[in-house]
C-alpha cells in the first residue's frame, strides 16, 4: 500500500461452499484460508487503495496491514458503506509519498474488508478477494480516493481441449511444486483435490498468486481478461518457480548430506576412541601430551632440578581437564621446557687450517682481524672449548662484521643463530615474560637455543650499540648477565624459571660505536676493530665477491658485461670512499642494470664498462680528487667517526687589528671547543718560542673554522691541528706539502694519545697524504698495523707541541 505498509508473501487458499458467509465474522478467515468469491453484487462506487510488492488477486484471502495516519480516512469510509467493498490496486514495487490518478493501473481487484482492528500507527483487516474491476472515471483523485469501476467479463471456453489441456498443465505444475516446497501446505493440496478443470479462471489466479514473480509481471496476468491468454502467462512463471524450488531443494540435500556425513563421522571416531580406550589400544589427548613430553627428553642430559619442574608440572598436566584455561598454560609451559636441547651440544672443529681457509675465502683483507680470529681459536684448543668468550666486532657499517660472526660458526662447525638488538626497549625480550601473563613467551635466547637444537651455538647479538630504554626496562642491563662468563652458567628466564647453561655459547656483538655502550656492559666483551677497507682492499673485493654476486643474482653472464680494472678503482675513488663496501655494492648494481638495458635494447652481445663511459653509467663523480687545502693558517686533521676515518681542514683567519678576541665555527661540539680555546691559550703564551711576534695575538681578532659547518664535530684529537693553525698563521707561513696530523694538546703543550689510528692512517691514504704526525703514546698502535697499511708512509711522532713544529716548519 504506502511506504509504511506491508503485505505479507505467503499466501494461504481455501475452497468455500456455496452457501458460506463473508461477514465481520468470516468462516476460517482466522486460519487464513482462501475461497471461491461468492456471487454477491459488487458496487459501482469504490474507495481505492494504493499497494506495493505484488498485485492482490480474486479469490484471495489475505491478511492486510495499512498506515493509519494516511489511510484511515478511506477505511472510515469503506465501513460506511454496506458492501464494505474496497478496491486494490498495484502501483509499482516501490512506495511513493504523493500518488496522482496516472499512477493507478486501470485494472485491480475489488476486496470485502472484515475483521477490522487498530493498534497503534496500523490498521490491519483481511481481505477477500472478489473480482477484477476497471476504472471507468475518477471521483476523487485525493485521498480518500472514489471511482466508478466496471466489472469485465473474462472470456473463456472451459469446454475446449486446449484450455482443458492448459488447465492440467497447471494443476501438474502446482502439485509438484508442493513436495519440494514446505511453504505450500496441506490445506492447498484440498484446495487441489476439490477443484476441477472446469473453472480455469480462478485456478490460474491461483497459480500466479503462488509464485515469486515480479510484482509488474503478476499485474500482467491481472490485466489479461482472457482465460486462455492469461494460462499461457501464468504457465511459465509456475516452471521457473519449480525450477527455482528444485534448486533450492538441491542445495539444501547437499548442504543436510554433508551435515550428516561430517556428524557420522564423528560419532563413529568418539565411538572409536571409547572402544580403543576401553580395550587399553589408545590413549586420550591428556596421556598423549604426556608422553609426548617424555619421549622428547629420550636422549637428553636434562639437569636434577629441571626433571623435577618437569615431573612436578606432569603430574599437574595429568589431573587437570583439558578443557580448562591452566590445562593450556602447563601445556605450553611443558612444551618449551621439554623442546629444549638439554645436554645435547655440537662437536667443536678446532682446526686451525681450517678456519684460515674459511676467513680467507669469505673475507679480502681485514689480516689483523682474521689473525686475532685464529688467536681465539687457538686458545680454545688448548682449553678444549672457545665456549664463555664474547666477542665484540667494531667498525664503521659495510665492513663486514655480521659475515665474519657467520664465519666463525662456520669454522667452528658450530649453529648459528643472529638476532639484532637495535633499537629494543623491552628487557622481556632477553629474559623472557612471566608466566603469569596473558600471552608470555620465553626471552630471544631461549627462543634461539631451541631453534638451533644445540646448547653452544654461536649467536650474534647485532647492532649492540643501539638498543634503549623505556618504562619496561633497560635491556642493556639485562645483557650484563647474559654477557658475564661468571653470571651466565645459572641463567635465568623468567619464563622457563629454571637455570640455563648459557657458558658454552659464544657470543658475537656487533656496534658501530663504543660510545652509546655502558661501560659495564663493553668491559664484559673482547674489542675486535674492524677499521674499513682501503683502495686495494675494495678492488680485492669487488672482484672476488661483489661483482660475481650480482653477475648470478640477476643470471646474467660474466662474458657479456665487461668492467675493467681502471673503471672499478674509479667507482672506488669518484664514487664509494666510505669506510665499507655497501655503497660499493650499490654502485656496481647500478652498472649491472644499466648495462642489462643495453643489452635487451641493442644488438651488441655484451657491454663493456671503461673509465671513459663510466659517466654514462654512474653519473658525474660524487667525490673529486681534491687537493689538500694549503695556505697561512690551514692545517689537515684526521678525525674518526662512526662510518670511519676522515681528513679535516682547519683553517685560522686574522679578522681585524682593532682588539683582541677569538671566534669559532664549524658546528663543533664542548671537547672540540675546549680544546680550540687551549690551543689557542698555548699559542698565545709561547709565541716567542716558536719563532712569531710575540705581541701578534694582543691586537688580532682570530677566526678559527672548520669547514663543512652542516657536519657536527666532536672529539679529543684535534688540539694539535687546530694549535698548529695558529702558529701558522702567527708566524705568516703556511704548510708547503701534503701533512696531516692527529693529537690533543695540553696547556703545558704536552701532546696526548688519540684513538682511531688505523681509521686515520686509511683516510689519510685514501686522500693521498703520505706524510703524518701521530702522538708519541700512539707509536705502539702504529706499529701493530699491517705492512701494506704503513707502506710509503713518513710517520713523526711527537711527545711535545715543539716536536709538532719542528716537523712542520722546520
Amino acid at each position: 500500500m504506502s511506504d509504511d505498509h506491508d503485505m505479507q508473501d505467503g499466501l494461504d487458499w481455501i475452497h468455500a461452499s456455496d452457501d458460506d458467509v463473508f461477514d465481520d465474522e468470516i468462516p476460517g478467515a482466522g486460519s487464513h484460508q482462501a475461497v471461491v468469491p461468492a456471487s454477491d453484487s459488487l458496487p459501482e462506487r469504490i474507495y481505492l487503495l494504493p499497494i506495493h510488492n505484488r498485485p492482490f488477486f480474486p479469490a484471495q484471502v489475505q491478511p492486510l496491514v495499512i498506515n493509519r495516519e494516511r489511510w484511515e480516512e478511506t477505511i472510515h469510509c469503506v465501513g460506511n458503506t454496506p458492501h464494505r467493498t474496497v478496491g486494490l490496486a498495484f502501483v509499482g514495487e516501490t512506495g511513493v509519498e504523493d500518488l496522482g490518478s496516472e499512477e493507478f493501473p486501470e485494472i485491480g481487484t475489488a476486496v470485502r474488508v472484515h475483521k477490522l482492528q487498530g493498534e497503534d500507527q496500523q490498521i490491519q483487516f483481511i481481505a477477500q478477494g472478489m473480482r477484477r474491476f476497471r476504472i471507468q472515471r475518477w471521483l476523487s483523485r485525493k485521498p480518500p480516493y472514489l471511482v466508478e469501476v466496471s466489472y469485465p467479463r473474462e472470456p473463456v471456453d472451459a469446454e475446449e481441449d486446449e484450455t482443458r489441456a492448459y488447465a492440467m498443465a497447471l494443476i501438474n505444475g502446482i502439485k509438484e511444486l508442493l513436495p519440494i516446497n514446505p511453504l505450500y501446505g496441506e490445506e492447498l493440496k484440498h484446495y487441489l483435490n476439490r477443484f476441477s478443470p472446469h473453472e480455469p479462471g480462478p485456478l490460474t489466479d491461483f497459480a500466479a498468486a503462488i509464485t515469486s514473480a515480479k510484482g509488474h509481471e503478476l499485474q500482467d496476468v491481472l490485466e489479461t481478461l482472457p482465460v486462455m491468454d492469461r494460462m499461457q502467462k501464468v504457465l511459465p512463471l509456475l516452471r521457473k518457480e519449480i525450477e527455482v524450488a528444485q534448486l533450492q531443494s538441491e542445495i539444501s540435500e547437499q548442504v543436510n548430506a554433508q551435515m550428516q556425513e561430517r556428524q557420522r563421522e564423528f560419532f563413529l571416531r568418539e565411538q572409536l576412541k571409547v572402544i580403543q580406550r576401553e580395550l587399553g589400544i589408545s590413549k586420550d589427548d591428556r596421556e598423549n601430551d604426556v608422553d609426548t613430553f617424555r619421549a622428547r627428553l629420550e636422549g637428553c642430559v636434562v639437569p636434577e632440578r629441571v626433571m623435577e619442574r618437569i615431573n612436578d608440572e606432569l603430574d599437574k598436566l595429568s589431573v587437570l581437564e583439558t578443557g580448562s584455561p591452566e590445562y593450556g598454560t602447563t601445556r605450553n609451559y611443558l612444551d618449551w621446557l621439554t623442546a629444549m636441547p638439554w645436554g645435547v651440544y655440537s662437536q667443536d672443529q678446532l682446526d686451525l687450517g681450517h678456519a684460515r681457509t674459511v676467513l680467507d675465502r669469505d673475507h679480502d683483507g681485514l689480516s689483523d682481524v682474521k689473525e686475532r680470529i685464529v688467536e681465539f681459536l687457538a686458545e680454545g684448543t688448548f682449553k678444549g672449548d672457545v665456549g664463555g668468550s664474547i666477542l665484540l666486532l667494531v667498525g664503521p657499517p659495510g665492513v663486514g662484521k655480521t659475515s665474519v660472526g657467520r664465519s666463525i660458526a662456520e669454522a667452528l662447525g658450530r649453529e648459528f643463530y643472529r638476532f639484532s638488538v637495535g633499537g629494543m626497549r623491552d628487557e622481556a625480550e632477553i629474559k623472557g615474560h612471566r608466566r603469569t601473563y596473558i600471552g608470555a613467551m620465553p626471552g630471544k635466547l631461549v627462543q634461539a637455543i631451541k631453534e638451533v637444537e644445540v646448547e653452544n651455538p654461536v649467536i650474534m647479538l647485532d647492532e649492540i650499540d643501539k638498543m634503549g630504554q623505556s618504562f619496561q626496562g633497560d635491556p642493556a642491563s639485562a645483557l650484563l648477565e647474559v654477557l658475564d662468563p661468571e653470571q651466565n652458567v645459572d641463567f635465568l628466564d623468567h619464563y622457563l624459571d629454571v637455570r640455563l647453561d648459557l657458558s658454552k655459547v659464544l657470543f658475537v656483538c656487533t656496534a658501530n660505536t663504543l660510545d652509546s655502550i655502558p661501560p659495564a656492559l663493553l668491559d664484559r666483551m673482547e674489542q675486535i676493530r674492524l677499521s674499513g677497507y682501503i683502495a686495494e682492499e675494495k678492488v680485492a673485493i669487488a672482484k672476488h665477491f661483489l661483482w660475481p654476486k650480482l653477475l648470478k643474482r640477476d643470471n646474467i653472464p660474466k662474458k657479456r658485461i665487461n668492467l675493467t680494472d681502471a673503471a672499478l678503482r674509479q667507482v672506488i675513488e669518484g664514487y664509494a670512499r666510505e669506510a665499507g663496501v655497501r655503497q660499493l655494492e650499490k654502485q656496481l648494481h647500478r652498472i649491472v642494470r644499466k648495462a642489462a638495458v643495453k643489452l635487451l635494447e641493442g644488438d651488441q652481445q655484451s657491454v663493456r664498462v671503461s673509465v671513459n663511459n663510466l659517466e654514462t653509467f654512474l653519473g658525474a663523480p660524487i667525490f673529486r680528487r681534491d687537493k689538500v687545502m694549503q695556505g697561512e693558517g690551514v692545517v689537515t686533521g684526521l678525525a674518526w667517526t662512526a662510518m670511519g676515518g676522515a681528513t679535516l681542514s682547519v683553517e685560522a683567519g686574522k679578522v681585524h687589528a682593532l682588539d683582541r678576541g677569538f671566534k669559532l665555527t664549524g658546528q663543533l661540539g664542548d671537547v672540540m671547543k675546549e680544546s680550540a680555546n687551549i690551543a689557542y691559550s698555548y699559542v698565545l703564551g709561547h709565541l716567542g718560542d716558536y719563532g712569531a711576534d710575540a705581541d701578534f695575538f694582543d691586537s688580532a681578532f682570530v677566526h678559527l673554522h672548520v669547514p663543512e659547518g652542516a657536519t657536527p664535530k666532536d672529539g679529543p684529537s684535534a688540539g694539535v691541528t687546530m694549535a698548529t693553525s695558529l702558529l701558522s698563521l702567527a708566524r705568516h707561513r703556511s704548510i708547503d706539502r701534503p701533512l696531516a696530523m692527529t693529537g690533543e694538546l695540553t696547556l703545558t703543550g704536552q701532546v696526548l694519545p688519540v684513538g682511531g689510528i688505523r681509521e686515520k692512517v686509511i683516510a689519510a691514504r685514501r686522500s693521498e697524504i703520505v706524510e703524518l704526525i701521530l702522538p708519541e703514546a700512539n707509536r705502539r698502535d702504529y706499529d701493530e698495523l699491517p705492512e701494506y697499511l704503513k707502506e710509503g708512509m713518513t710517520v713523526h711522532f711527537a711527545g711535545h707541541f715543539r716536536d709538532v713544529a719542528g716537523v712542520v716548519f722546520g
